[in-house]
C-alpha cells in the first residue's frame, strides 16, 4: 500500500485526484498506476484501470489470476467491473469512498452472487493516511478561487 501511496502522490503533483494503485503477482509488483483523467482527457483513466492495463501488458494476458490489486481509495463501479473481468484474486484498499465506493460503501459488487468472479476484498489498510491525502487535496482545491 505504501507503493500505491507513492503513486497517489504523483497524481496529486500533477493536479489529479490523489489515487494510486499497484498490481502484485507472486509477491512482485508488476504494474502501477495513478489517477490521470484530467491530464489524459479520459474518464476511464483511474489508477486501477491504468494499473490493470500495465499488468496485462507485463503478463501478456488480460486475465490477472493470482494477482492482488492495492489501491488507496475504494474502487468505483467501473473499476470494480474491470477488476472482475481481469479476475484479480484480491483487492486491498485504503480509504473507503462513501460517494462511489463499490466494495461496500455504496454497493458491494464483489458480493453480488449473480456475477461470475468474486475477489477477496480487504479495506482500511493505511486508511487514515490514504484518506488524509484525499482530504488535504480537496481542502486545498476548495481554498483556490479557480477551483
Amino acid at each position: 500500500m505504501r507503493l500505491a501511496l507513492e503513486q497517489a502522490r504523483i497524481a496529486r503533483a500533477e493536479g489529479e485526484v490523489p489515487v494510486g494503485a499497484v498490481v502484485v503477482h507472486d509477491g512482485v509488483v508488476i504494474a502501477s498506476g495513478f489517477n490521470r483523467p484530467i491530464g489524459a482527457a479520459d474518464p476511464t483513466a483511474h489508477a486501477e484501470i491504468r494499473a490493470l492495463r500495465a499488468a496485462g501488458t507485463a503478463l501478456g494476458n488480460y486475465r490477472l489470476n493470482h494477482c492482488a490489486l492495492y489501491v488507496t481509495l475504494e474502487p468505483c463501479a467501473m473499476c470494480s467491473g474491470a477488476i472482475q473481468h481481469a479476475r484479480i484474486a484480491r483487492v486491498v484498499f485504503g480509504a473507503a469512498d462513501p460517494k462511489t465506493g463499490a466494495c461496500g460503501s455504496v454497493v458491494d459488487l464483489f458480493a453480488e452472487p449473480r456475477l461470475n468472479h468474486h475477489a477477496q476484498v480487504h479495506g482500511g489498510v493505511l486508511g487514515d493516511e490514504c484518506g488524509a491525502l484525499l482530504s488535504d487535496f480537496f481542502r486545498e482545491r476548495r481554498g483556490r478561487k479557480d477551483a
